[in-house]
This record gives structure tokens, C-alpha cells and sequence, in this order.
């Protein structure tokens, strides 16, 4: 219980920093920004949800029989929200793992269709951060948005070198998981254990890269609607606050503020997303419609999440899995 209290504190603080930030101007910006364009916000979130759930059907191929796919809708709602609940997203790849699980899939198949998916994203942003780049070429970018620009395509760059090193070289990989558990003094059983998990591990992922073509290229389609639908949010928010802005420039604010969030270990980033993103959009448009466009923003890409997703969640695997994400993440 005391974990759960801890959560919704950090979310509430959280939310207060575009309100302290914005102070009364921000609260008649938000009067007049246009309803229907929130409502359309909205739909875009639920539109994004259905992309990610063809995206797990196609991953999971011929195992997704079993799974219908208002379930398969469930499954990808409950695991949004584990994931913006615990610290970095850790707890989205167990929540996916323990749901399908109870459909009958593998904990590698699963794993390995989390990991495409994963892998998939990578290829999105570094593809984006490519075409910031050329953007940037003509357009003058800070010199601190230049360096955190080319940080996040360097990490992003280095995490699809950590996939593709495992891809060649996991025998080695095994030995050393072996070699590291037999130092910590783990049973036989348990390094046996282990290089079983990531052997079938490796035996899922491979199967799933060897799908035809043209189900891999649909994946990353679904992939890059997803994403640019969840990354005009914060645009359409500042075009309804009567700001003309580019898109790129709103994309970045966003990819540099979530990377941010992801680093500082909080559930969903709350509070350093919401810190950077004003950091990098007052000295474009203003405090006050800043801290208006990060709420509306964070509102409908986290708390919406949140609030839409905890239910499912609470249906689908109840609270004992909930607390013990949370226990395994504040250990």
C-alpha cells in the first residue's frame, strides 16, 4: 500500500509542475483551447492503441489464434500502463509475458515479440532523428539541442548494435551468463536454467526476424503511424495554444524529455519529462503556454494511460502482480 501512495504522489507532483510553472495565464489559455481538438487527441491515443495491437498479432503470428483480439486490445492497454507505472518501463515486459502466458504463449515467444517490437521502435527514431538532422542542416538548432540531438542518436545507435551483437554472438553471451552465475555460487540447476531461457529466447527471435518480408515491413508501418500520431500531440497542442511551430521541432522537445524521464528511473519519467520539456520549449513560446501545452500533452499521453489502462490491468492480472512490479522496482 505504502508503494501505491508513493506513486500517486510522485504523479501528483508531477502534475503540479506545469501549474506552478504556468501560474493564472495558463488557466485561461486553457479556456479557450478548442474541445474538439482534445477530444480529437484522444482518439488519436485510442487509434494508436489499435496499431499496437495489430503490431502484436503480426509479431506473434499463428500463436495469436488463441487470442482474440478485444483480449489482444486488453493485453496491450494493461501493458501501456505497467509500463508507465513502473521506473523505465520495466514493468511492460513481464506484465506482456505473465498476460500471454495465460493464452497459452511461451514466455520466449512472448519476449521475442516484445523485443521486434522494441527492436522496431529503435529503427523509427533513429530514422527520425536522422531526418532532424537534415532539418537541422537548414534550420539553426542550440548548441545544447545540437549535443543532446546527436546523444540520443548515439544511444540509439548503440542499443541496435546491443541487439544485433546478441543476434551474433549469444553463444558467447550464454557462456558468460554462465561464468558470472557459477562467480555469484548459483546452483547448476539454475545456470542450466538460464541459458534454457535465453536458448529459447534466441530460437523465438529468430523465428520471428524469418517472417516474410512483408509482415515485417507492415509491423514497422504500424510502427511509424503509431509514433508519428502519439508525436503530434504536443504540436497539435501548441497550434491549439495559436503558436505556429514545425513538427520536427515539437518531435525533438519530446524524444529528448521522454529519454530524460526514462533516465531518471521515476514511474513513466513524471517530473524530469515535465522539467525538460519546459526547459526546452519557455524560451520558444512562453512559460505560460508551455506549462498549457506539457499538461494537455502529458494528460493525454501518461495520465490517460494511466487512468484507461489501470482498470484492464487490475482485471486482467490484478493487484498482486501490480505490487509486485512495484516491490521488484523500489528494491
Amino acid at each position: 500500500m505504502k508503494r501505491l501512495v508513493w506513486l500517486a504522489v510522485v504523479l501528483v507532483l508531477a502534475l503540479l509542475i506545469p501549474f506552478f510553472m504556468g501560474g493564472a495565464d495558463m488557466f485561461h489559455r486553457l479556456r479557450n483551447f478548442p474541445l474538439p481538438l482534445l477530444i480529437g487527441m484522444f482518439g488519436m491515443v485510442l487509434v494508436g492503441w489499435c496499431m499496437n495491437t495489430m503490431r502484436l498479432r503480426l509479431l506473434l503470428g499463428d500463436s495469436a489464434g488463441g487470442l482474440g483480439v478485444r483480449k489482444s486490445l486488453a493485453v496491450v492497454m494493461a501493458t501501456e500502463f505497467a509500463y508507465c507505472a513502473t521506473p523505465g518501463g520495466s514493468g511492460a515486459p513481464l506484465t506482456l509475458v505473465a498476460l500471454l502466458s495465460r493464452s497459452g504463449i511461451g514466455p520466449a515467444k512472448s519476449t521475442a515479440a516484445f523485443a521486434t517490437d522494441q527492436l522496431n521502435d529503435l529503427v523509427f527514431f533513429l530514422l527520425a532523428l536522422i531526418g532532424i538532422l537534415i532539418y537541422a542542416v537548414f534550420h539553426k538548432l542550440s548548441e545544447n539541442l545540437e549535443w543532446m540531438l546527436i546523444a540520443s542518436a548515439l544511444l540509439i545507435g548503440a542499443g541496435l548494435c546491443v541487439c544485433a551483437g546478441f543476434a551474433r554472438y549469444h553463444r558467447r553471451i550464454i557462456l558468460l551468463n554462465g561464468k558470472l552465475l557459477k562467480r555469484l555460487k548459483r546452483k547448476n540447476t539454475t545456470r542450466i536454467r538460464w541459458a534454457r531461457k535465453l536458448l529459447h529466447f534466441r530460437d523465438a527471435l529468430a523465428e520471428t526476424w524469418k517472417m516474410p518480408h512483408r509482415i515485417l515491413l507492415k509491423v514497422f508501418a504500424l510502427t511509424c503511424v503509431h509514433w508519428s500520431l502519439r508525436y503530434s500531440v504536443m504540436y497539435l497542442a501548441l497550434r491549439g495554444l495559436g503558436v505556429d511551430i514545425d513538427w520536427a521541432w515539437t518531435f525533438l522537445v519530446q524524444m529528448l524529455s521522454l529519454s530524460a524521464g526514462q533516465f531518471s528511473l521515476s514511474p513513466g519519467g513524471a517530473g524530469a519529462a515535465e522539467l525538460t520539456s519546459a526547459a526546452l520549449l519557455a524560451p520558444m513560446v512562453g512559460k505560460s503556454t508551455a506549462a498549457a501545452a506539457i499538461l494537455i500533452w502529458r494528460i493525454v499521453t501518461y495520465y490517460f494511460y494511466l487512468v484507461a489502462g489501470g482498470p484492464v490491468f487490475l482485471l486482467m492480472v490484478g493487484r498482486p502482480l501490480l505490487m509486485k512490479l512495484l516491490r521488484i522496482k523500489a528494491a
